[in-house]
């Protein structure tokens, strides 16, 4: 016997050591040995060092181990032989103690996403008794009544009963949602009991039992690494062991809703079904990343992913740690990887991208639930006190989280990069360039602007796109070139106006550079401007274009506070034409203070003979403009009657004779009460329907008034004066306020593109006459103008 041989201590393994042997339905060619150590971890080791390990005590020395392991392997195996392995592999990994005899000091592995802070609330022994009764629950009987009970019970619930009332129950009592709270909390503990019954009843030992931080949640955990003892059923129906156990909980909290028709409870089954959708997620070390481990035989999947993505360049199909996997083990593998490394990069960049929106919603969050807590501890509100602080707790773990993971994965990659680079300057140079362009990246993602840290706003979509820095704010938008659906360019005044929580898609014109603005060649029409000029054009869209022939238009703009301006059209127009395209339109505009402006139009239209197109259009738009305490109404009302040939002199004559009743109402319209102008006007197109029906039918009777080709009416509640009052100046683009654009049409007739309504098509020419009936639009307040890039020289 060698002299040194002698002085050295026997080898010995550590303490703690477990010998689980070889992994059965292993997705390795050669199937690998495991061992555990003292610490939980579990090790694999080839079939030559788990027997020379098994081999090891602390009276053997290396002859006599090498001896052992000739005999088992089948191969002569020599004490050198034994002493390199030892000294190499089996010693630096913590399986052999020290040559002093002292326990090895082993590095465990730290994986960025690994339950850490570890606290043992049972020991082995302490589980194995707590988990016996459990065992008999997996029985298969059992196991088949329990599945079908829960798939029952989860339909009626999501797809009969429902969640609303359990929802307003739960939050109208705070005492229940903390009862909800606890029971889920502890059917997450629940959960790792169905591990370790799991483990229980296939025959193998479950170890501690306890709680640490998964990142920074709160996470229950059990040791099942004795379960690789097991086939790939056994271990299977480990890794299921918890889902099944949450659906016993959902039976059981039926089985208490049942009895007591607390609604509350049943979102604890809520609860538990998006528990076990989150546990079946492959991502992260939950229960779907073990199943997919077992089934495949690759313990450790997350130790595939660069071995498997280096046999993906050219030429290195043939890695031989690649193909250490079976064929289908490792195409499986594979398939894993290319998923979840895109998805890991796609997570980690919407992270770091939608952070300073999760910050400033959070920081948002935090001021409304500390400002609630005040409320409740000064009213002693000892349940809202405790809901108030789960909600903070809430609110900051995520953001703690997601601050922790980036700050570990930079750390880990500055380590990493550093490390590997040494010694390679060119390749250091590399990257540094590289951690500069992150650098800068990140600036460009973080830098604090106007919008950046705003909070997540109820209406947002929350798409992906949403959280690059460069994507719009505030809901819908235009982009050049596009077409969106139905664009509003006014509001009925019964409508609900858009606000900054509830946006709307508008159309907002803005004035063309150079276009004019001083001058109207149609209605001049504001108080303290001289006979023949319009007052200085300060709204942030084009005034609408000039009457054509055969058109009536009212414009009525006032920017003179405490004044009153009226604009008054009224026309009788005759059509023989083929085509019948007269547009009547009102406009009312205002930018002052205390000021009072109304436009009417009114359109009598006789369409004599046969027409091929007919296609009259009504329009009215009121708009407020930075204005405070104004009324601002417009009312177009249109008539259009057909008629077979021209009247005949008597009728011709009663006909002149009411239109000059009219023109004598028009001229002191303004003495008459807003809430009084339609109705006036109505009377009117009764007086002149009749004469005309009289005209064409003489058989029928007068009172009877002809089908019409469209009916829209004005709609809407106005207050005195019958338009809408702005008691308050909006300024400013701040919440709750309307950006500046234009409201007004009630006509129920789509628009089309950005000039006006898509025509309704009428009847053809008979001895019938038509009728369009009018439209009134009172305004509605509207922001300051916002800066906008012009638009083309477009007419409302």
């Amino acid at each position: 016997m060698d002299p040194s041989e002698e002085t050295l201590r026997p080898p010995a393994p550590a303490d703690g050591l477990v010998l689980l042997g070889e992994q059965p339905g292993s997705g390795y060619r050669t199937p690998p040995s495991l061992v555990r150590r003292a610490d939980g971890q579990t090790v694999q080791l080839t079939r030559l060092l788990y027997l020379v390990l098994e081999a090891v005590d602390d009276t053997r020395g290396p002859a006599e181990v090498a001896e052992m392991v000739s005999t088992a392997y089948g191969r002569r195996v020599a004490a050198d032989d034994v002493r390199v392995l030892i000294e190499t592999k089996l010693r630096p990994l913590g399986l052999i103690r020290a040559i002093d005899g002292s326990d090895p000091e082993v590095t465990k592995p730290n994986p960025l996403l690994a339950l850490r802070f570890r606290w043992v609330v049972s020991d082995p022994a302490v589980t194995r008794r707590l988990t016996a009764p459990f065992a008999a629950l997996f029985t298969p009987l059992v196991v088949a009544a329990v599945l079908v009970a829960f798939t029952i019970i989860s339909g009626w619930v999501l797809l009969t009963k429902g969640l609303a009332s359990a929802t307003h129950q739960a939050f109208d009592q705070p005492l229940l949602l903390l009862v909800v709270f606890a029971i889920t909390i502890f059917s997450a503990g629940f959960h790792e009991f169905g591990h370790a019954s799991a483990c229980r009843y296939g025959g193998v030992t479950p170890g501690a039992m306890g709680m640490g931080l998964y990142l920074v949640w709160p996470a229950f955990y059990t040791d099942v690494s004795d379960s690789y003892r097991l086939g790939r059923a056994g271990r299977l129906r480990v890794d299921l062991g918890g889902l099944y156990f949450n659906a016993i909980v959902v039976l059981a909290m039926f089985g208490v809703w049942a009895c007591t028709r607390w609604d509350a409870l049943l979102l604890i089954i809520a609860a538990q079904l998006l528990q076990m959708v989150r546990q079946l997620a492959p991502m992260v070390r939950f229960d779907g990343y073990h199943i997919l481990a077992d089934l495949t035989g690759v313990p450790d999947l997350y130790s595939r992913i660069g071995p498997t993505l280096r046999s993906l360049l050219p030429g290195r199909w043939d890695d031989p740690r690649a193909r250490e996997l079976r064929p289908w083990a490792r195409a499986v593998v594979t398939a894993w990887v290319l998923v979840i490394v895109p998805l890991l990069l796609v997570t980690l960049l919407l992270m770091v991208l939608a952070l300073p929106r999760v910050l400033g919603t959070a920081w948002a969050s935090l001021g409304t639930q500390s400002h609630a807590l005040t409320i409740d501890w000064a009213g002693g509100d000892v349940a809202g006190v405790a809901v108030r602080m789960l909600a903070l707790l809430a609110v900051a773990l995520p953001v703690f989280g997601s601050l922790y993971i980036l700050g570990r994965l930079v750390r880990r990659t500055t380590t990493s990069v550093w490390r590997t680079t040494r010694g390679y300057p060119g390749r250091r140079a590399v990257a540094a360039m590289l951690a500069v362009a992150m650098v800068a990246g990140l600036a460009w993602a973080w830098w604090p602007d106007a919008n950046r840290y705003r909070p997540v706003e109820r209406f947002e979509h929350g798409t992906i796109l949403d959280v690059f820095p460069a994507s719009s704010f505030g809901g819908p938008g235009l982009r050049d070139g596009q077409i969106a659906n139905a664009p509003h360019t006014v509001w009925a005044s019964t409508a609900a106006l858009p606000t900054r929580a509830h946006p709307q898609l508008a159309l907002v014109l803005v004035p063309k550079p150079g276009a004019p603005g001083a001058t109207n060649g149609a209605h001049p029409a504001a108080a303290g401007s001289t006979a023949g000029a319009s007052p200085t054009w300060v709204f942030p869209f084009n005034r609408p274009g000039a009457p054509g022939q055969g058109d009536n238009q009212a414009l009525a703009v006032n920017t003179t506070d405490g004044s009153t301006v009226y604009d008054v059209a009224f026309a009788l127009v005759w059509a023989d034409g083929d085509s019948v395209t007269n547009r009547n339109e009102a406009y009312a505009f205002a930018s002052c203070s205390g000021c009072r402006t109304v436009a009417v139009a009114f359109q009598v239209v006789l369409v004599v003979g046969d027409a091929n197109v007919a296609i009259p259009q009504n329009l009215s738009g009121a708009v407020n403009y930075s204005c405070a305490r104004c009324v601002t109404y417009a009312l177009a009302q249109q008539l259009v009657l057909t008629v077979p040939g021209d009247l005949s002199p008597a009728a011709r004559q009663r006909l002149e004779s009411l239109w000059q009743q009219i023109e004598t109402f028009s001229s002191g319209i303004q003495g008459v009460p807003l809430d009084q102008l339609r109705d006036r006007l109505l009377a009117f197109e009764d007086q002149i329907r009749t004469l005309v029906v009289d005209e064409a039918s003489p058989g029928t009777n007068p009172g009877t008034a002809p089908p019409s080709a469209t009916t829209p009416g004005a709609t809407g509640t106005e207050p005195a004066g019958g338009g809408t009052a702005t008691s308050t100046p909006t300024v400013g683009a701040g919440p709750g306020q309307v950006p500046p654009s234009q409201t007004g049409s009630d006509d129920p007739t789509p628009t089309a593109g950005v000039g006006g309504p898509v025509p309704s098509t009428t009847a053809p020419a008979s001895a019938q006459p038509t009728t369009t009936s009018p439209t009134s639009a009172p305004t509605t307040p509207s922001a300051s103008p916002s800066s906008a890039e012009p638009s083309a020289d477009v007419t409302p």
